[in-house]
């Protein structure tokens, strides 16, 4: 089963109530045209969600096409200082900066016709093409990013591209800003049939450990992410050293370097200074050995710094594995401390939770049982899928949109 299958396939998780309610949401949006438009079609949550969001709407009957920045190097090295920076980063905001960011842009909307029903610009990288066009329907601005303590000076540079959005969504209330726009809160949800959600037997886990010498002799500790200094993986390194003092673990770091990321390299190739025989750091598109590394693991971490929301984590949390996450943005609206897994704030309460943990399985099945229950009731896609048709259906004509918009979990 996938996305392409329509929502239909998801009623063994969600229930037929939600299926049926979809569908009824869905049937007044029928042969809208929706383009959704972001920076990357691989590496990252947004791609991610994406591929299967396209899939269900227009299985649904919306019209719903997925479109890419195209840019040189300099461009994405300029939209990563961004990035960085709407997540508390300093940057040396040059006007050289400015115009290189402003006129790729340009390039990009001549390039690109948009005259959709509705158009949901994701990301800073796409964000001023708004200013090319003389807007015929609602557009919206998805920012993904973590924006509790954004730089001042991009974010004011940034705003009045935003403010001319019809609408702004943010994957949690405390990222909240002072626009003249209005705001919404929605929660980004995971696959349960992608690659790297479905179910996998005990001898396709073997087989993808085993194809990379992944070793299984010890408990495997494990972190899935972007090469990103804001997952904190040289943080993991240290937790797990401290750990491994008190309890013997395999630690295995995997990511990949998504296209709009130049700094993926530089921190991919830091952590293989790490490496060793218990060490085991791979940079790999295998969406298999995802799934296969998030169900054997005695441990996942996702010890981010800053996070939008950290899909990593509910996939983990699907799986029922035990899941560290930071206590940060995204992660603590998915993570219940003590309940659904553990939330931390350093190398030192990482590293103890990996003991923890280690020594009491059972606590890690219980906690693994409740966390795939808390992703099953709010993190699956068709809560995702209903959550853009609410927004889609709640715009009038004029392009206001109505109240009551939101996330149903908290």
């Amino acid at each position: 089963m996938s996305a392409l299958d329509g929502i239909g396939a998801y009623e063994r998780y969600v229930g037929k109530a939600t299926v049926r309610r979809i569908e009824a949401k869905a049937r007044p949006l029928r042969d809208m045209h929706v383009l959704h438009m972001n920076s990357t079609y691989s590496g990252g949550g947004v791609s991610q969600i994406l591929s299967s969001l396209t899939l269900l709407m227009n299985s649904l009957g919306i019209q719903t096409g997925w479109r890419v920045v195209h840019g040189p190097p300099d461009f994405f090295s300029v939209t990563k200082k961004f990035h960085n920076a709407l997540q508390g980063a300093e940057i040396n905001l040059t006007g050289r900066k400015k115009e290189i960011y402003e006129r790729v842009i340009h390039e990009n909307a001549v390039r690109n016709h948009l005259d959709h029903d509705m158009v949901f610009i994701h990301d800073p990288q796409p964000l001023p093409l708004i200013t090319h066009y003389r807007k015929k329907s609602p557009w919206v601005w998805r920012c993904h990013l973590d924006l509790t303590a954004p730089n001042q000076k991009v974010w004011n540079y940034l705003v009045p591209f935003v403010e001319r959005y019809d609408a702004v969504v943010l994957s949690c209330g405390e990222f909240g800003q002072d626009l003249k726009k209005p705001q919404v809160f929605f929660t980004p949800g995971i696959d349960p049939f992608s690659i790297v959600n479905r179910e996998l037997s005990e001898s396709a886990v073997d087989e993808r450990l085993a194809h990379y010498g992944i070793p299984t002799d010890l408990p495997l500790v494990v972190q899935v992410s972007r090469f990103d200094h804001w997952k904190d993986p040289e943080g993991v390194v240290r937790a797990f050293e401290k750990a491994r003092k008190k309890e013997e673990c395999t630690l295995v770091l995997v990511g990949n370097v998504a296209t709009d990321d130049p700094e993926g390299a530089e921190v991919y190739r830091s952590l293989l200074a790490h490496k060793n025989e218990r060490i085991i750091v791979l940079s790999v598109q295998d969406g298999a050995l995802v799934n296969a590394l998030q169900r054997r693991a005695a441990v996942v971490l996702q010890k981010s710094i800053r996070e939008g929301f950290g899909l990593t984590v509910s996939e983990a949390m699907w799986k029922g594995a035990a899941v560290i996450g930071g206590n940060v943005g995204g992660i603590r609206h998915q993570i219940r401390d003590g309940e659904t897994g553990f939330l931390v704030s350093t190398v030192d309460e990482a590293a103890e939770r990996i003991v923890r943990l280690l020594r009491d399985p059972d606590l890690g099945q219980r906690l693994g049982r409740a966390a795939h229950e808390r992703v099953r009731e709010c993190f699956l896609f068709p809560h995702t899928v209903e959550q853009y048709l609410d927004l889609i259906g709640s715009f009038e004509p004029e392009f206001r949109l109505r109240g009551g918009v939101g996330s149903s979990c908290g």
